[in-house]
């Protein structure tokens, strides 16, 4: 899963100092999202070849003649009177079973072990206090705000391993060779051949001959011409400005989307959900970005888990793709269960209710 750097902002005060990218003169309490201007097309008409021109073919057909020829059907030959070999029978000896051994097998034995591994690694992460200290003397509390950069440490885990006792082995015993007789018979007299001879046959046939091969005759079918509208690029965007949009746009905000079991097909209710809830949230901020998570509960392994939320964030990012917005605006997330919003994990026993809490898709404005 790739990490996702934010860099979304809430201006407080105006006397807080930022990044130099941040808007001018912000309005305490108000929230801002950095969007990029859009390319500007127009419309413009051009003609373009449909079907080109080509040469039409017409066949003149071939002309024959039919002719009587005698012809050889059965070659001179000889033909072959045998007189058969004569036998005598002769015994002899072979070896009936070859000389091997026989094995007996040792299984390989085993013992158990566990291993501890890191599931997460530490990290550390600015947070900003949530109340002014004490002693704080100014009349406005945001005076007295400050930034911690506070650490977490990492997660491990215990598994089970299996390992090896004793390996495979094996005991070789030999077996004596057996010999036994058989009988074969060997020719006495050799077989010979007499000779007779078998004369060459004729036969009458009747032949169609050429007499004029096939030709074509040759004209000239003109090429046809189609009138298109077509989009033209008339100006670039690319340009930063900051828009005011509503606080609640920049947290996590659901979508309804009732997910079938292993699905990630949208119904025609979570369309509307969508369309209600987020399009027309990117339709009134014009070059605004947004993220889209999408998360699992604990039931099920992780890894399917993972691929699986990945696929319902796609499927509604195709979703707004095909209702007109660039795929340059939306970041689909799929985040598995490594998001759960309660106690509900791995061999927790929890209700339905609880499991579907974290079984969610949400979205939020981010930055460019």
């Amino acid at each position: 899963m790739k990490r996702l750097i934010l860099s979304l902002v809430a201006v407080a005060t105006a006397t807080v100092s930022f990044a130099q990218d941040l808007p001018s003169n912000p309005e305490p309490g108000k929230c801002y999202v950095r969007c990029t201007t859009p390319d500007v097309y127009e419309n413009e008409t051009v003609s373009i070849q449909s079907t080109p021109s080509y040469k039409k073919l017409s066949v003149v057909p071939a002309t024959y003649e039919t002719v009587t020829e005698r012809v050889l059907v059965k070659e001179a030959s000889k033909q072959l009177r045998v007189i058969p070999a004569t036998y005598k029978t002769e015994t002899r000896t072979y070896v009936k079973k070859q000389a091997g051994s026989t094995i007996t097998i040792s299984p390989a034995s085993f013992g158990k072990s566990t291993e501890t591994i890191e599931i997460k690694p530490a990290y550390a992460q600015w947070e900003m206090s949530s109340v002014p200290p004490a002693e704080c003397t100014s009349s406005n509390p945001d005076d007295c705000r400050y930034w911690c950069y506070k650490g977490y440490p990492a997660e491990y885990t215990t598994v089970s391993v299996t390992t090896l006792a004793n390996d495979a082995s094996f005991n070789r015993v030999p077996v004596a060779e057996q010999s036994g007789t058989y009988t074969v018979r060997v020719v006495d007299q050799p077989a010979r051949v007499e000779e007779i001879a078998i004369p060459e046959e004729y036969a009458n046939i009747t032949r169609t001959i050429l007499k004029s091969d096939a030709a074509t005759t040759e004209s000239v079918v003109p090429s046809t011409q189609q009138t298109i509208t077509r989009e033209k690029l008339v100006s670039k965007g690319g340009l930063t400005v900051w828009s005011e949009v509503d606080c609640a746009l920049v947290e996590e905000n659901n979508l309804q989307i009732n997910w079938a079991t292993g699905s990630s097909t949208l119904t025609s209710a979570d369309k509307a959900e969508i369309d209600a809830k987020l399009l027309s949230v990117l339709n009134n901020t014009p070059g605004s970005k947004v993220e889209v998570a999408s998360h699992t509960d604990s039931r099920g392994s992780k890894t399917s888990n993972q691929a699986l939320s990945e696929r319902r964030a796609q499927s509604v990012a195709n979703y707004l793709i095909s209702k007109g917005i660039n795929n340059s605006r939306i970041v689909a997330n799929g985040y598995g269960e490594n998001r759960l919003k309660n106690r509900c994990a791995d061999g927790v026993s929890c209700t339905e209710r609880e499991h579907k809490a974290n079984r969610r898709t949400t979205f939020r404005l981010i930055n460019n």
